[in-house]
């Protein structure tokens, strides 16, 4: 089966939650698949993001398209609720000024389904995610 970029809205995938709203550059716009359109924190640090499978889903990478992120942390969950999330990754992303930072990672297969992607801290008051990508294969079920 080839793999499929689960945190597109065309792959079934839902934003459970974002804590910061901008009716301009909503949530939604990480998941609708261009790096054109985007989510935009306001203000104050952690920031989360939670996007939810259609069914459980074994990852075997994850990427995110993002700018002015300092350190960020992605955690999966395997429940019905976005509850009981596990860290799989923090990391410290690298200050890229006047271009996106483009961050993938490689991960052991793993089942998730939901993905919070923590923004810790950034390099100025408003960060922006583009996308958030989640490349694996659907479970047998």
């Amino acid at each position: 089966m080839r793999a499929a970029d689960w945190c597109l809205s065309s792959a079934g995938a839902a934003l459970v939650l974002a804590t910061s709203s901008d009716e301009r550059h909503p949530a939604e716009n990480v998941a609708d698949g261009s790096s054109e359109t985007f989510w935009t924190t306001t203000g104050m640090f952690p920031q989360e993001l939670i996007v939810g499978f259609p069914a459980r889903v074994r990852i075997s990478r994850v990427a995110i398209q993002c700018s002015q992120v300092r350190t960020l942390r992605i955690e999966r969950s395997v429940s019905k609720d976005p509850v009981g999330f596990e860290e799989c990754i923090e990391k410290d992303l690298q200050h890229t000024e006047g271009q996106l930072q483009m961050e993938e990672f490689s991960l052991p297969d793993f089942q998730a389904t939901y993905l919070r992607f923590i923004i810790k801290s950034a390099f100025d008051h408003f960060v922006s995610v583009h996308r958030v990508m989640a490349e694996g294969t659907a479970e047998n079920t």
